[in-house]
This record gives structure tokens, sequence and C-alpha cells, in this order.
């Protein structure tokens, strides 16, 4: 969010994050972004606006979350190695002055590398998956488990901010910097999307 020189608060909101069942991982994530915003509503000001987001990691037609432990962890790395799977973001943006909602889904194909059963042990020890859903970070220097990204890095950490900023300008809300390189240079990663989602284009959705 510092990143497009917006002002904000960062509040927590108790959401229930069972999926339902034959939802579709993108209906899932919109509905969790949009029930945390909601959730918040009741006690925000009337001048405000509510950010919600919600992030899944999809393999195959199964949801992997949050591993609860360090062999569990082991287990969804291994099978995530050597093959693409799927990141899903949801926004919800809601005005709480007239109730106006505005959504947005970012999906993502990430590459995972063919890594080592060691350098699975050594980044499990590390304690890193462990608060991660999939049991990786994109961002981690030492395992960097994706190659070959051709889509939004920014979403598949959890929040895709192009696809943000389109959404909080039909709110006319505008980012204060030039968001797209603001985040390129942050992440240190050329994104070949970027001017399309800002133009509205449905690309990585």
């Amino acid at each position: 969010m510092a990143l497009g020189g917006w002002k904000f608060h960062i509040r927590s909101s108790e959401t229930d994050e069972s999926q339902l069942s034959g939802e579709a991982p993108g209906t899932y994530v919109l509905r969790l972004a949009e029930g945390k915003a909601r959730a918040c509503a009741a006690t925000a000001l009337a001048d405000q606006t509510l950010l919600a987001a919600d992030t899944a990691v999809v393999d195959g037609k199964d949801i992997l979350g949050k591993p609860k432990d360090m062999a569990e962890a082991a287990t969804m790395l291994r099978r995530l190695r050597g093959h693409s799977h799927q990141v899903c973001t949801g926004i919800a943006v809601l005005r709480v002055s007239d109730g106006t909602l505005v959504t947005d889904l970012c999906v993502t194909d990430v590459p995972m590398r063919d890594y080592s059963d060691d350098e699975v042990a050594a980044y499990v020890a590390t304690g890193d998956p462990l608060d991660k859903a999939g049991a990786y970070a994109i961002q981690h220097l030492t395992f960097h488990p994706v190659e070959g990204l051709s889509g939004c890095y920014a979403s598949v950490m959890g929040l895709p901010l192009c696809h943000l900023t389109r959404a909080l300008r039909q709110l006319d809300i505008a980012p204060r910097t030039d968001i797209s390189k603001e985040c390129q240079l942050a992440l240190e990663y050329i994104c070949p999307i970027s001017s399309a989602v800002l133009r509205g284009k449905m690309v990585g959705r």
C-alpha cells in the first residue's frame, strides 16, 4: 500500500474461511475478501474506504492453505515442485458512505522449479513456510522456489497492486505514484502484464 502513496490503517477481521461445497477458487477468494470488508464496515467511519483481500494457492482442484506443521509443509512443497499451479487473489473495496462495493480477481500461473528434497528440508527448517499458503514465499532469497514467472509477482505475495489500482479508480481513488513503476522497482521484477491490467484488460483473471 505504501508503494501507491495511499494513507492507510490496518485492521483485522474474523472471517470463516471454510470453502463451500463445489465453490470455485476465484469465487472463494472474492467471497472471503468481501466478507472481510463487510465485517470491518460495522465499526468503520463513514468517510473511510475499506480494502480487503484473500489469496489461495490452487493445485489442480485443491486449495492449499497454511501447513499445520513442518511435515505438512514439506509435503506441500514436494507436491508443487516441477510444475505450475495457480495463485488466486480476490480484492474487495467497500466505500462505507454509500455501500458501493468493487471487486477484482487476479489469477497467476506459478511455475515451480524442480528443487531437491534437501532444499525442501533446509527451507522448512527456517520456519518460513508455516505461515504461508502453499508453504512457500515467492520472495524468499535463499529458496527462490519459482522460476519463469510471466504474471503478477505482487499477487503471489498477496496483493496485486495494478488490479487494486483499477478497482480504486472506480471509486475515484488514484495512487499518488506511478504504481507499476514503484512495484517493479521494489520487487526487482519486470512485469509483462501491468500496462494491460491498468488499461482494464482481463489479463491475469
